[in-house]
């Protein structure tokens, strides 16, 4: 997929799930329980165990039917290693430029994190697509609406405190899309194997960002 297709994609589903899943076969049924609720943007973090595995395997089963990520990225060896296994975008936590440098040069689409504007609009000078704003429970959506003050042109996604109560405040603010971990996907579900709430909280949020934008449009 070429990365203006990722970032086009990333814009039109408007919510990314952040599995930080307890192991590879129940990381594979968590995803499949967002799937069945209508979640098809899925970032598999380096803290999951054999996360490249997992991700060679969700492009296997899944193919083009999900926009498949790695995030958590933290080591030098790793947007290599994301992209062979069939990742589509690349996510950091923060904003090191060596990193960001190496996640630039294999092509895919970046989100670089950062959180004081320094770091959004170093990120954004250092080749990233668009901004993680993390942890976006620290700040809050009036946090992106003044950060779009002074970066009007610089695409944000928050991570972190996202939820279905604020999910429309978020986008009120100007993001593009918004990236739900805990709150979307509780490892304690996936653990007790109580997949269907993941398929319930799933459904529900992508109901919540529908809403949010028909708000932003009217």
């Amino acid at each position: 997929m070429r990365k203006d297709e990722t970032l086009r994609k990333v814009r039109e589903l408007g919510l990314l799930a952040v599995i930080r899943g307890p192991s590879p076969d129940v990381t594979m049924q968590m995803v499949e329980a967002l799937i069945a609720g209508g979640v098809l943007g899925i970032e598999v973090t380096y803290s999951t165990p054999n996360a490249s595995d997992v991700v060679r395997r969700l492009k296997e089963k899944y193919g083009s039917q999900i926009l498949l990520g790695m995030g958590t990225l933290t080591e030098r060896n790793q947007p290599e290693e994301a992209m062979a296994a069939g990742a589509n975008f690349l996510v950091s936590p923060h904003c090191d430029p060596d990193l960001t440098e190496r996640m630039v040069a294999t092509g895919l689409v970046v989100m670089a994190g950062a959180l004081t504007p320094t770091e959004v609009l170093q990120a954004h000078r250092l080749g990233s697509d668009v901004v993680k704003i993390f942890p976006g429970s620290l700040v809050g959506p009036g946090y992106i609406k003044a950060l779009h003050g002074p970066f009007p042109h610089i695409p944000m996604i928050p991570t972190g405190g996202v939820s279905l109560a604020n999910v429309k405040d978020w986008f009120a603010a100007g993001v593009i899309a918004v990236g739900a971990g805990s709150e979307l996907c509780p490892a304690r579900s996936a653990i007790e194997g109580r997949f269907s709430e993941i398929t319930e909280n799933a459904t529900a949020f992508c109901e919540a960002v529908k809403d949010a934008r028909r708000k932003q449009q009217s």
